[in-house]
């Protein structure tokens, strides 16, 4: 079988639409991105902002390294000069961080109707050469990240008493082994799974509905990067993403992940929560470890 090629990730030429989704307010987490200048490859937060915008969503985002959100904020505002964006900067690690992102984006707009919590980040490691403190910021940034940003925003939906959506970003590693030795941040995505399926139980009968998209092997800038780099080690971790058995033939890239985020954010899902929406090209249920 030839190797893949990877997405080239450049913006699509139409985007679906939602007519239910304009006036509503989004937050973001993770919306800007690493990347090369002037690339046309998006970040999943960058994209899944994008196509929310066209829409008619107001956009409140958020990325640790403000420049990075701002790129983003720009390049929505060049693509769709009326769109409501703003962007801050905040560590998702640290609550009083999430706490002022919230109450910022409800001044700005009055009201949060979609969380999206997005951020993550990968290191590697096995159970037993992880040290506990990379195992524990892992842990936080992937699985405690989801849970301060519910935290703050939950009471704020249920109190607009007419329903919103969370959607949180899991991962494939969730739910089985892709040939690279990532124990923590495959079991936090795991738990935010589960924590997903069980938050849309227990917030059913509120009209809150909470969903998870379970992305693959994409195309983002982070891979780009990698390509991209001098380092002999760099380039062969790009050579490992990029060179899967993928059953569709290709990578997916970041618009993948963004529409089925949007479409989980519409009314077209009206009766889907508690769900993990897998979004892999077929890798997940096929033979070959991806390794």
């Amino acid at each position: 079988m030839a190797l893949p090629k990877p997405a080239t990730n450049e913006t699509p030429k139409h985007f679906p639409t939602f007519p239910d989704l304009a006036g509503k307010v989004a937050l973001i987490t993770g919306i800007g991105q690493v990347g090369i200048p002037k690339s046309p490859t998006w970040g999943n937060g960058a994209a899944t902002a994008r196509i929310l915008s066209y829409n008619g969503v107001k956009i409140f985002g958020c990325d640790i390294n403000l420049s990075a959100a701002e790129a983003t904020k720009k390049r929505l505002l060049d693509a769709k000069p009326d769109a409501e964006v703003e962007v801050v900067t905040c560590d998702v690690t640290k609550q009083s961080d999430v706490d002022a992102f919230v109450k910022a984006a409800v001044d700005k707009f009055g009201r949060i109707d979609i969380l999206v919590n997005n951020v993550g980040a990968t290191r590697p490691g096995d159970p037993a050469s992880m040290t506990e403190q990379a195992w524990m910021q892992q842990v936080d940034v992937n699985l405690h990240s989801v849970y301060r940003c519910c935290h703050a925003v939950l009471p704020i939906i249920e109190s607009q008493g007419d329903g919103g959506v969370v959607i949180n970003n899991a991962s494939i590693t969730a739910l089985r082994y892709i040939g690279k030795p990532q124990i923590a941040y495959a079991t936090a995505k795991a738990a935010v799974i589960r924590y997903t399926k069980s938050s849309g139980v227990m917030y059913a009968a509120k009209g809150i509905r909470f969903n998870a998209v379970v992305p693959g092997l994409m195309y983002t800038p982070l891979v780009e990067n990698f390509g991209a780099s001098e380092k002999e080690e760099d380039k062969e971790v790009f050579k490992k993403i990029t060179e899967h058995n993928v059953p569709m033939g290709k990578m997916g890239d970041s618009f993948d992940v963004a529409n089925a985020v949007v479409w989980l954010a519409s009314d077209a899902a009206r009766y889907v929560t508690s769900h993990a929406l897998v979004v892999d090209g077929g890798i997940t249920e096929s033979t070959g470890t991806g390794g």
